[in-house]
């Protein structure tokens, strides 16, 4: 305690012999000891001292021996035992102990006290200054306010700490899940329907009881001015692709006598196409005749948005009669938890019980039903844990592909399970996802390619039938893809996936997330699970190791090398986008002319943010894409 001693010895020399005779001769030590350091206090007796810079030192010079309360001690009667205890010491170190003591106390009951008032004040201020019942509660103006020459001393808070508990207690019952209840309260009056009350700072916007409809088609210069004009009045609209809706097309011409787009509907009046609707514009009755769609609904001869599953060729065709066989084999055999290898799989059946299923089935010899099995295997019903063989008859443990972890937990195209539809050629399922994604690009991004309404996407018909029909890549063969095929598939495919990532999972906002988005999130593609960065690293790259990676994504034995390209694409790198601002603009890619595409698509990148030039500075900076 030598900074203690250094800091009050001085000022307590005249009256330090006092102060111990008190305490050990008074019959109330503890009154005494109040008085005695009220006297202390006083003008009269010493100068008021810096509380703050005692604190500090006391802090900096004796953090070891700071007193302890556990709210169980009196500090006063604290006092009084160490002195009793020091007594025995000389004369002149007990004395100028207990002052020391006696300093430390009235300290440390300042920097509690102020604690305690400080905690209350934070409360009081947090939770609304007011109580349970609703009563204002004002704000103590003398809490932390300045004595006469602008220095708090020890003396200008008298208050014990239990009168403070029980000061603050009367002020305010608060409760912090009283403020979680209220939170919550205030979300569900912003974003319900049933809420009630007003927030301040929000305006609710009017709900248009009627409704436009744009009649649209793939490639349509004059429905590409359209859908400006529609964003430059900010009117809100429904787009009806006749491509992806061809029913439409034959309403179209029944109602108008012509399929020519772009047609646009008030409801049910006929507006025309770009021409009809800027005169409108310079007349003014455009204004008036959107003004009027908030108040009248649509007639039933007003043309209908397009319904869940319209036109959708998604899931159609014969039944496989294979999976026929597989479900009922799925029916029969025992599926449990097995050991292979020093290794537990989940959901698996020895060889040996898949061939007597099927020889009793299919009325075959043994030999007969482990070549059945094979095929089965062929066409991605099942497949060995390990990938160690097609099938054979024996204890080796099998596992059905919808029962496998990876495709359970991080594939977003089968979540029905394995369809029992005939798998279709690659070529006309790549054609389909190609026309809905040229669909989608047009009608949700903007004309550069760089902004892209998720909000809208998630919404649209035409992303829904996208993801129907990804289904049917589950049981696909793509060894039989050409070069070109497989470039112009794989890169609108990983497009569009990062869409269904982005509209599913959200933006990635840091490492983990990123790892998540580029490495969780897959496609069953021919029985085997593909993320983004299989597509890109391991497909459209040539099997490269992707970056801070030690490994390629593809090893000898996994079935995906087969899809492999014979040779690095370097140009898919300006054509794939990942939903970043200084990605590739977004666009559709056809096998008939992908390289010629590819190339336009390295140029526009360059041309728009790849490479920056500074003619004064003479600095050229490029993006990181050109690195890879």
């Amino acid at each position: 305690m030598l900074g203690v001693k250094e800091t009050v010895n001085s000022m307590s020399e005249n009256s330090s012999y006092e102060v111990k005779g008190q305490i050990h001769g008074g019959d109330n030590p503890e009154k005494d000891l109040n008085e005695q350091m009220d006297k202390s206090r006083s003008p009269d007796a010493m100068e008021p001292i810096d509380s703050d810079q005692t604190v500090k030192e006391i802090l900096e010079e004796e953090k070891s021996e700071e007193p302890v309360f556990d709210g169980t001690e009196i500090p006063e009667m604290e006092q009084m035992r160490r002195s009793s205890d020091q007594s025995v010491e000389l004369d002149s170190k007990a004395q100028q102990g207990s002052v020391i003591n006696e300093r430390a106390a009235a300290i440390g009951n300042f920097v509690k006290e102020k604690g305690a008032i400080a905690v209350s004040t934070f409360i009081r201020r947090l939770s609304g200054r007011k109580d349970e019942n609703d009563l204002p509660v004002e704000d103590d103006k003398n809490d932390g306010s300045a004595s006469g020459n602008g220095k708090k001393t020890v003396s200008d808070y008298g208050i014990k700490p239990k009168e403070v508990q029980k000061k603050s207690e009367e002020r305010s019952t608060w409760n912090p899940l009283n403020l979680i209840k209220v939170g919550g309260d205030i979300v569900t009056s912003t974003t319900g329907e049933a809420g009630g009350g007003n927030v301040p700072g929000l305006t609710e916007q009017p709900i248009a009881k009627g409704r436009i409809i744009v009649y649209t088609k793939l490639g349509c210069e004059d429905c590409k001015l359209v859908r400006l004009f529609m964003h430059q009045q900010r009117l809100k609209y429904v787009e009806i692709n006749i491509d992806i809706f061809p029913s439409r097309k034959l309403e179209l011409e029944k109602n108008t006598g012509s399929s020519i787009v772009p047609k646009v509907y008030f409801n049910d009046l006929l507006i025309g196409g770009l021409t009809e609707l800027k005169k409108m514009e310079e007349s003014g009755i455009l204004n008036e005749k959107t003004g009027a769609l908030f108040n009248d609904e649509p007639s039933s001869a007003a043309p209908l948005p397009p319904l869940p599953g319209e036109d959708d060729e998604s899931g159609c065709g014969k039944m496989d009669e294979l999976a026929t066989i597989v479900r009922k084999m799925r029916e029969s055999i025992t599926l449990k938890d097995r050991f292979y290898k020093m290794r537990r799989f989940s959901n698996c059946f020895p060889g040996s019980e898949a061939v007597d299923f099927i020889s009793e089935d299919q009325y075959l010899e043994r030999d007969e039903a482990v070549e059945f099995g094979r095929k089965l295997a062929s066409k991605h019903f099942f497949r060995h844990v390990l990938d160690e063989n097609v099938f054979e008859d024996g204890n080796q443990p099998y596992r059905f592909l919808d029962h496998d972890p990876v495709i359970m937990t991080q594939c977003y195209n089968i979540p029905r399970g394995i369809i029992d539809v005939a798998p279709k050629p690659m070529a006309e399922i790549a054609s389909r996802l190609r026309k809905l994604s040229c669909a989608i690009f047009e009608a949700y991004v903007s004309e550069d390619g760089r902004h892209v309404d998720y909000r809208s996407i998630q919404g649209c018909e035409e992303f829904k039938r996208y993801i129907r029909t990804t289904e049917e890549l589950q049981r696909v063969e793509t060894s039989d893809l050409s070069r070109e095929e497989k470039i112009a598939f794989f890169i609108n495919l990983y497009n569009m996936m990062a869409i269904h990532a982005l509209v599913t999972c959200g933006h990635p906002a840091g490492p983990l997330d990123r790892k998540k988005f580029f490495g969780d999130f897959k496609y069953v593609i021919g029985g085997c699970a593909y993320s983004l960065s299989a597509i890109e690293n391991g497909i459209l790259r040539g099997n490269q190791r992707p970056p801070y990676n030690l490994v390629k994504p593809f090893g000898h034995k996994d079935q995906r090398s087969k899809v492999v390209l014979s040779y690095p694409e370097p140009l898919v790198h300006f054509a794939l986008v990942c939903g970043t601002k200084s990605g590739p603009a977004l666009r559709c890619y056809s096998p008939g002319n992908i390289d010629k595409e590819l190339m336009e698509a390295a140029r526009d990148f360059v041309r728009n943010g790849g490479l920056i030039v500074d003619p004064e500075a003479k600095v050229a900076s490029v993006s990181k894409i050109l690195r890879w």
